[in-house]
């Protein structure tokens, strides 16, 4: 059904597309599980989200998601319907039947009591009862996802299945020799959430009539479903992708040497003194069970063949939905009026220290989880303390205002903080009625044909309602940097490292920080922007992360047109430095943090961010430009491939009678590389990577020779070919679209 791989090249954005054979979708059924289907919690939702479109193109129908049930997600995300596929229908109708058919009675107080309504169970009469009411709750719930593409989901709810979690405990034990403590809620919901799945599967392929059935598992959350599914000798062909080991997130996060010590560590002993080794064992088994094992990055390949055991068969690289606009420049627009609004922003929040030019205040930003090393806030705070002396030293007229995006526990909002948008909007009102009143006065001087004396025009009110406004501008203490009342203020480490360098928004300081410890919202009273738009409005996203996996938060940069850094162990950084001939001059800056000491590395960081603030103006416009056309390579349309190889991958190994690749390897992109851009001057290899030059001439320079459509249309048809002959394994050569012996 399947022979060879046809590969052409198409058109998105001048990028080569490999077109794989196209599967009889018809004929197969595809579920993707994971515990973020309708349910964030991390980047693996932003994943699922945002491929849902592609694949549902691809799949149609056939398509389905499996997720959790938690009911302000289904009110909020879900669209109940009707399952139209034969199978799934009668694998829902089989499971909310026979559900509740228990052979003993094990239940969770919690569940009875709130089954019954009542405080404790004793009102109980009977058995059948108990297990009446169960089946009335119980339910497999069936919908569509209210995202792009509309996937169908399958959602179990797992609350009402835990009183099967003792047998199904053994069930794990049978399979692989797992076993979990009582204690761990975590890997118990998981461990019900799996159980459940395999059963859903198994009801699945009873009822395929003859269709082919692929599972991909997202995670060693959903891993316990693949687990039972080959244990039970399931007809599913599977894969199981890992978007970070749990190991190398725990051993990053001490500080550890990690990536140059991969090939040292006593695996089971690091899991066991980290008390997660049963979570270990189970996303080892998850990976050893898999038809196909496939992670985001090579960096993170590197990572899961120590850790786990095993190399990945495919890197699927993490894509987003990219939309074009119309105009060409309609981003720069964007930047232009968030950035507007962020200074409103300012404006409040130093008032009375505002003796700074907001229009040259660049705004930077790191955003993510709160892992202080792991996602590199550590070296961005003592690049900034270099930065301040650097700019201070140097005279330098602009300021650099940093915002961390990173939720802490807090106890609401900072009184000075909220003051200070106060204060601006009671200046804002005093200007402004005294904006009417002199243009009231000034219209009717003029209708008269004399031209106002303005002495006359403002009176002793109006200066005594603005010297008032000036004097409710005083402040004795600095601008606070923090927008809230954080919890462990003493602890944390954000503003203990402040505390060290000495970045307390001083007048002297070039570097003003500001620590939000909050998601961005558009209902929030303090900065009332969404994430995209802040990011918009930002001109530099600064991720000099030590483990990531991947990294979204450069790659949502990107799309936007707004430069960001990011490092050469993060999978971004890595798949950036491959696919792009020199990364700095499209705005994404590389900071060495594997073959580098941290103080190295931060003196790099450090002197990209000063590179960065000697830019004017014209070249910060030409690098987003720049950067906004690297957007293509980021779309899922584009990476999508590399998981349409690995589900023809593991039809073929789960159903080789079936199935057949020749070609065990994903497409390539060997030989394919953005080009340096044309207005670049041309440098030696050796020599630091180009960006946009900060002095007057350059300037001139680049006026003359920069033309952003040309330079656009010129990297399109720069782009290398990604096949040739070279590329062809050895004892084959192509004939007709196909590979043959």
């Amino acid at each position: 059904m399947l022979r060879g791989r046809s590969l052409s090249v198409t058109s998105l954005g001048g990028l080569p597309q490999w077109e794989v054979e196209e599967l009889p979708v018809e004929e197969l059924l595809l579920f993707e599980v994971a515990w973020e289907v309708t349910n964030k919690v991390g980047g693996i939702y932003t994943v699922i989200q945002t491929k849902a479109k592609t694949t549902a193109d691809e799949w149609g129908e056939n398509y389905f998601l499996i997720g959790p049930y938690f009911e302000h997600n289904m009110k909020t995300q879900v669209e109940q319907c009707e399952p139209v596929n034969d199978a799934v229908r009668r694998a829902v109708d089989a499971m909310n039947k026979h559900g509740c058919q228990v052979k003993e009675l094990t239940l969770h107080l919690a569940i009875l009591s709130k089954l019954m309504g009542k405080k404790t169970v004793t009102n109980m009469n009977s058995q059948e009862k108990t297990i009446h009411l169960l089946k009335e709750n119980f339910q497999v719930h069936f919908g569509r996802w209210l995202i792009e593409g509309s996937p169908y989901v399958v959602l179990f709810d797992i609350g009402y299945s835990a009183w099967n979690l003792d047998r199904w405990k053994g069930d794990l034990w049978e399979a692989c020799s797992v076993g979990i403590p009582y204690h761990d809620r975590e890997a118990n919901d998981m461990l019900i959430f799996g159980s459940l799945t395999a059963w859903f599967l198994k009801e699945v392929t009873d009822h395929a009539d003859g269709k082919y059935v692929v599972a991909q598992f997202h995670e060693w959350q959903a891993g316990i479903g693949l687990i039972l599914s080959r244990a039970r000798k399931l007809p599913i062909a599977t894969i199981f992708t890992t978007h970070a080991t749990l190991l190398g997130r725990y051993l990053c996060a001490a500080n550890i040497d990690f990536y140059n010590h991969l090939d040292k560590f006593n695996i089971d002993k690091e899991a066991g003194e980290r008390q997660i080794y049963h979570r270990y064992c189970m996303e080892r088994a998850s990976v050893h069970c898999a038809h196909v094992f496939t992670t985001v990055s090579e960096i993170t390949a590197i990572e899961a063949e120590h850790m786990l055991k095993r190399k990945p068969d495919v890197v699927t690289p993490n894509g987003l939905n990219v939309k074009k606009f119309s105009a060409v420049h309609e981003f720069q627009n964007l930047h232009a009026m968030y950035k507007a609004r962020i200074q409103d922003f300012v404006r409040g929040h130093f008032y009375g220290h505002l003796d700074f030019d907001l229009e040259k205040t660049l705004f930077l930003f790191i955003a993510g989880r709160y892992e202080f090393s792991n996602k590199g806030a550590d070296i961005f705070l003592e690049s900034l303390s270099r930065l301040n002396f650097l700019l201070r030293m140097h005279k330098s007229d602009i300021t650099v205002m940093v915002f961390f995006i990173m939720p802490a526990k807090t106890n609401n909002f900072n009184v000075e903080t909220l003051k200070g948008q106060a204060v601006r909007k009671q200046l804002w009102d005093v200007a402004h009625s005294v904006k009417e009143k002199f243009g009231k006065k000034l219209y009717d001087a003029l209708l008269r044909g004399e031209i106002p004396d303005l002495n006359d025009i403002l009176d002793r009110d109006d200066l005594t309602i603005m010297k008032r406004a000036i004097f409710s501008t005083q402040r004795q203490s600095l601008p606070p940097v923090t927008t809230h009342n954080m919890i462990d203020d003493s602890t944390d480490p954000i503003l203990s490292t402040i505390r060290r360098i000495g970045l307390f928004n001083n007048r002297t300081d070039r570097v003003k920080v500001i620590l939000h410890p909050e998601f961005l919202s558009s209902t929030s009273p303090l900065l009332p922007m969404d994430y995209e738009e802040f990011v918009r409005g930002c001109h530099l996203g600064v991720f000099p992360s030590y483990y990531e996996p991947w990294g979204y938060t450069p790659a949502e940069c990107t799309v936007m047109g707004i430069p960001s850094v990011t490092t050469n162990l993060s999978g971004f950084g890595c798949f950036m430095q491959e696919h792009v001939a020199d990364p700095t001059a499209y705005g994404i800056y590389i900071v060495d943090r594997r073959f580098r000491s941290p103080d190295d590395s931060c003196n790099q960081l450090t002197k990209f961010l000063y590179g960065f603030c000697k830019q004017s103006r014209r070249q910060r416009i030409i690098q987003r430009n720049r950067t906004e056309r690297l957007s293509d390579l980021l779309d899922w349309r584009y990476l999508g491939r590399y998981y349409q190889h690995a589900r023809h991958l593991t039809l073929s190994r789960a159903f080789p009678d079936k199935f057949h690749v020749e070609l065990t390897s994903p497409p390539t992109t060997e030989g394919f590389k953005y080009p340096r851009p044309s207005s670049v001057p041309p440098s030696p290899s050796g020599s630091q990577a180009s960006s946009p030059q900060s002095s007057d001439v350059e300037d001139e320079v680049e006026d003359e020779r920069y033309d952003e459509e040309e330079e656009a249309e010129r990297d399109r048809l720069n782009i290398k070919s990604p096949f040739s002959l070279s590329h062809v394994p050895h004892g084959k050569k192509k004939l007709h679209g196909e590979y043959k012996n």
